[in-house]
């Protein structure tokens, strides 16, 4: 083989690696970045994600409800959007879509927490609300398996869903009680499905939200939800941090509608849930 023609092969061969390592690709030059205000208005679609449950989000025949969908719908009509909503039960996934720009919104109670506040950014309130220990009704006085006191849990294994901000609560409260609380991380179930696997007998203790386990109490007689995990906490949406803008017109408008009845309305549709 002449060395002209090595060399013209060697060039290939660069060219190639080159293209396929170092040039940025179709694919890559259209990837989806983070949007505040301005960019989700002239698009006319506001991307947000939310969790299928009872309060935030659920379809019931042909009518689709939730606390959380209903004041997304209100916001993005008050603004001239559409929205594209993404139901997502892992709550690591809708932080992840979050932060790579998929969503715009996470449209569902997020704990106002330090550790949280340092990764996006919270709205106004929206809710009150606590943890509360989910395990099934004591079968007798003396049934071991009831938790009637956080020292009681104590070498129990907590079942959560998969990146929950009550984990670090439940880290914290395994201090307090200077012993070990196990805990186990769902990825595939949302809250009420773990409700559902405490009433039935497959695991014994799962953590989840209180206005969550008030909604469901009623088809799930058999658990108790009495023992509180953390206080009283607010809950906001999360957006961005590259979407100040965002959060701006958001707050601005939470102030306005709950002066309105149909917030008012609302109060009253979803009493499960401690609108703040």
């Amino acid at each position: 083989m002449s060395r002209k023609l090595i060399k013209y092969l060697l060039i290939g061969i660069v060219a190639t690696l080159i293209a396929t390592y170092l040039l940025p690709t179709k694919e890559a030059s259209i990837a989806i970045t983070p949007r505040d205000y301005e960019a989700i208005r002239q698009s006319g679609v506001l991307r947000a994600t939310t969790e299928y449950n009872a309060i935030s989000y659920y379809v019931d025949g042909d009518t689709v409800s939730g606390l959380h969908y209903e004041l997304l719908q209100a916001f993005a009509k008050a603004h001239g959007l559409q929205v594209e909503l993404t139901p997502e039960m892992s709550f690591d996934k809708r932080m992840q879509g979050l932060c790579k720009g998929e969503f715009d919104l996470i449209a569902h109670g997020i704990q106002n927490t330090i550790e949280l506040k340092d990764t996006l950014l919270l709205s106004a309130p929206i809710l009150r609300n606590r943890q509360v220990l989910v395990q099934r009704e004591p079968t007798s006085l003396n049934d071991s398996n009831y938790i009637k006191s956080h020292l009681e849990l104590a070498g129990k294994t907590l079942h959560v869903v998969k990146g929950s901000p009550s984990i670090l609560r439940i880290h914290n409260l395994s201090n307090e009680i200077a012993d070990t609380i196990y805990i186990k991380e769902v990825a595939n179930y949302g809250p009420e499905q773990l409700l559902s696997l405490v009433a039935h007998g497959d695991i014994d203790y799962a953590v989840c939200d209180e206005s969550v386990a008030r909604a469901m109490i009623d088809s799930l007689p058999q658990i108790d939800i009495h023992t509180a995990i953390s206080f009283s906490q607010f809950y906001s949406w999360g957006v961005n941090k590259q979407s100040p803008a965002l959060l701006d017109s958001l707050n601005h408008w939470l102030r306005a509608y709950k002066n309105t009845n149909e917030y008012k309305q609302l109060i009253k549709k979803y009493r499960h849930a401690s609108l703040y």
